[in-house]
């Protein structure tokens, strides 16, 4: 994964390579750091036989048309549990239920024409009531699938945080 940037964004001049380098004229050390997401694994209930879990359908690139699990980018300094239920109440139209933090995957999103690198955060929640109300600026349909039988998400990161969370479940519902 690269970045398009061919000269040091403090001065101006040309990179010698693709990040991470450093410029040989002014010495600014640049990186290509891994932008924090938050996504929410919203469950229908953490007691019940098969549990299933929401998907949103995209309504814009990258990716329309495809499933995905509600979430987005954290803001500048903005942690990313936060970032969650900002995310929450932005897509889904009400204030859900933060549960246990499953995990972090490395992936990647389409932005601009560049490939940037992102970490993504997952956490279980759950929905204080029935009501969903979700943007179609960015989703065009909800459903609810089996957390063991996913149909292939938008994004790898949220193929592998659906299998850990079945699998936590699966441990936890087996007291172990």
């Amino acid at each position: 994964m690269t970045t398009k940037s061919a000269h040091c964004p403090r001065c101006g001049a040309p990179l010698a390579t693709h990040p991470p380098t450093t410029c040989t004229s002014c010495g600014y050390a640049l990186f290509v750091n891994a932008r924090p997401t938050a996504s929410l694994l919203v469950l229908d209930g953490p007691l019940a036989p098969e549990v299933r879990f929401l998907a949103l359908r995209r309504a814009m690139e990258p990716k329309a048309g495809l499933w995905e699990t509600p979430g987005g980018f954290c803001d500048g300094w903005e942690h990313p549990r936060d970032a969650a239920l900002r995310e929450g109440r932005e897509e889904l139209g009400v204030d859900v239920e933060l549960g246990d933090f499953v995990g972090m995957y490395i992936g990647e999103y389409d932005f601009q024409g560049e490939v940037l690198p992102v970490l993504d955060c997952f956490y279980l929640a759950w929905l204080p009531a029935d009501r969903i109300e979700i943007d179609p600026a960015e989703s065009l349909e909800y459903s609810w699938f089996s957390l063991v039988n996913a149909p292939p998400m938008a994004f790898s990161t949220m193929d592998r945080a659906l299998v850990d969370a079945a699998a936590r479940l699966t441990l936890s519902t087996l007291g172990q």
